[in-house]
């Protein structure tokens, strides 16, 4: 990397410095509550909401998913996450083991990746012939409007990273118990490949970046921002009100009238903490 383009990267990160966690989790807060108000609008509605997360290994894709989902309905806000294909799945339609994991009414599904694979690992890792890319770039534009006209609202968001970010997240999982389950194969043999996937990316939003099903891109070199944005930005594309509901009330409890707790030997785990 050159002088001027170190020197710009500074000046953007001083302009743009990263957010703290306690002013993260105060605007994280506030925006849960209008997710759950978004919830009860669409089991209310009957709505049909599906939203995409694309982008590079490490951008960040299921750390926004989880803030978007900590404190929803797992029942409502639904997560699809698909391993590879089988070889029944692969002789199948390509989209097909897509579809039954569309939203029906009052269902929010989220894609950990889509079917836009097709567009992106398995292009550039040589899954599939480059035909096979052409016809789905030229078939999922009509795919997705067909996904919008039966009523489903369709967001499609693509997470980007900055080549130095997405080494410094990589090489963080490495050594870290927690995510070394998130370096996968896959993730070592594409690290390579930065520009191939640069212009499979560009090509995709090419074809696919229509009127009824645009892509919204988010710079996610800081987590944090990211996330509340893509939040804010996913609330702020579907209408909805908050419902009136009558403020819940515990009743009082009789405890030990009805029924005598029984001196049980009870199989206790160690208190080890």
């Amino acid at each position: 990397m050159g002088k001027t383009k170190k020197k710009k990267n500074k000046e953007i990160s001083k302009a743009n410095p990263k957010l703290n966690n306690k002013n993260y989790q105060i605007e994280l807060a506030k925006l849960h509550g209008e997710l759950v108000k978004l919830q009860q609008w669409v089991v209310h509605k009957g709505l049909k909401v599906c939203v995409v997360f694309e982008g590079r290994d490490g951008a960040g894709k299921g750390g926004v998913i989880k803030a978007i989902t900590e404190r929803a309905s797992p029942r409502i806000f639904r997560v699809v996450a698909l391993p590879a294909p089988t070889e029944r799945e692969k002789s199948q339609m390509y989209a097909q083991r897509y579809l039954p994991h569309l939203p029906a009414a009052g269902e929010v599904v989220i894609f950990d990746r889509s079917w836009y694979n097709r567009a992106g690992v398995e292009r550039v890792m040589g899954f599939c012939a480059e035909e096979q890319v052409k016809r789905f770039l030229n078939v999922v534009p009509a795919f997705e409007k067909m996904m919008v006209e039966s009523g489903i609202i369709l967001l499609k968001y693509w997470l980007e990273v900055s080549p130095e970010e997405q080494t410094r997240r990589l090489t963080s999982r490495i050594d870290d118990p927690r995510k070394i389950w998130k370096l996968t194969p896959m993730d070592l043999k594409s690290y390579d490949r930065w520009d191939d996937y640069t212009l499979a990316r560009d090509e995709m939003f090419a074809k696919t970046d229509v009127p009824w099903s645009p892509w919204h891109v988010a710079k996610s070199n800081d987590k944090k921002r990211a996330r509340l944005n893509i939040i804010g930005h996913l609330l702020s594309s579907i209408e909805f009100q908050k419902l009136d509901t009558e403020k819940v009330k515990l009743s009082q409890r009789k405890i030990g009238k009805k029924y005598q707790e029984r001196d049980y030997p009870f199989k206790l785990i160690p208190e080890r903490f």
